[in-house]
Order: C-alpha cells, then sequence, then structure tokens
C-alpha cells in the first residue's frame, strides 16, 4: 500500500507532495494512517486544499455528496465538457446541467469516497470510488477523473469507468439512454 501512495507518484514524474495520501479521513487506509505522521497528512492536505484547481474539484465533490445538482451545472464553465469517455461528451453548461438533474432524480444517496487526488501539470486527478443508491438498488463503482480546471470553473471532466459495472451496480439489466 505503502509503493502505490508514495513511489508510484515518483515514479510518474510528480512530487510526493502532488498526491496526497487521502483527503477525506474515512477514505484513508489504516496501514497508511499508521505509517504517515499525523502532521504529515495535515500538511499534505493543506497544501492540496491550498491549490486553487482542486479546491474547485473538491467543491465539485462536495455538490455531488450533497447532491446539489445545479451547483453541479454552476461550477461548469460556459462551454465546459462532461465526457464519461464510452459515450459522447456533452457540451455546455446548461447541457451538463439538464443531464445531471435528470440522472439525479433516480439517486437517493451518493458518496464519491476520495482515495487520491492530486495535480499533473495542469489538471486534477481523482481516484475514487462512488457508492450511490438509485433507485432503491445500493451500489459503487471505482472511477478515475481527469478535470480540467479554469479560473473558479471546470471546463473540462473526463471520466474513466467500466460500463457494464455501472450498469450492474445500478441495479440495471440493459445500458440506458444517459441523454432521455
Amino acid at each position: 500500500m505503502r509503493f502505490r501512495k508514495i513511489f508510484l507518484p515518483i515514479l510518474m514524474g510528480l512530487s510526493p507532495l502532488a498526491v496526497s495520501p487521502a483527503i477525506a479521513a474515512d477514505t484513508t487506509p489504516d496501514s497508511v494512517a499508521s505509517e504517515v505522521s499525523h502532521n504529515d497528512m495535515n500538511k499534505d492536505q493543506a497544501t492540496m486544499q491550498q491549490d486553487p484547481k482542486i479546491a474547485v474539484v473538491q467543491e465539485m465533490i462536495t455538490a455531488w455528496n450533497e447532491q446539489q445538482w445545479n451547483k453541479i451545472g454552476d461550477l461548469f464553465t460556459e462551454d465546459g465538457v462532461l465526457h464519461s469517455m464510452m459515450l459522447d461528451p456533452i457540451v455546455g453548461r446548461e447541457a451538463i446541467r439538464a443531464r445531471i438533474v435528470a440522472m439525479g432524480e433516480g439517486i437517493e444517496e451518493i458518496t464519491l469516497h476520495i482515495h487520491n487526488i492530486g495535480r499533473v501539470g495542469d489538471v486534477v486527478v481523482i481516484e475514487r470510488t462512488d457508492e450511490f443508491t438509485y433507485k432503491g438498488h445500493k451500489g459503487k463503482v471505482p472511477v478515475v477523473g481527469i478535470l480540467e480546471v479554469e479560473g473558479d470553473k471546470v471546463s473540462v471532466w473526463r471520466e474513466y469507468y467500466d460500463r457494464a459495472e455501472l450498469i450492474e451496480a445500478m441495479g440495471l439489466s440493459d445500458d440506458f439512454d444517459p441523454a432521455a
């Protein structure tokens, strides 16, 4: 676990401070927490929170966790792009808002459990597990998000996950048209 958290970012050309061991206390593995001093974790978290691009992404995560569907739309630039990589991209703040609001109607609860968050150049990378209840069915799916941030808005959000795994986790037997 420690190898993945500390040395893998170095191998990828990242500084160890560019990748936080975990942002939320409930997602910090016990083995990592015991190896990293409390002060080091607080220092890493403070560094992450001071980064304006990461702050925008954290605001987006909070909006998802609080089911603030309109706010999620508001956090995109006017010409923003939301792209689940196995689907056609959704372009434009209002189109993204409409999609998120429609999807949100079926979500009873959702938590984006953040495992890692950091910057690689100008993009914010988040590794997470989305846990949700969708139309009465509890599920979860691992996701990697790549977000481009301009000022205080997300301009591009690319999502990488297994579509079939998501459909099964949602309790659906067939794929659905996200635009419907």
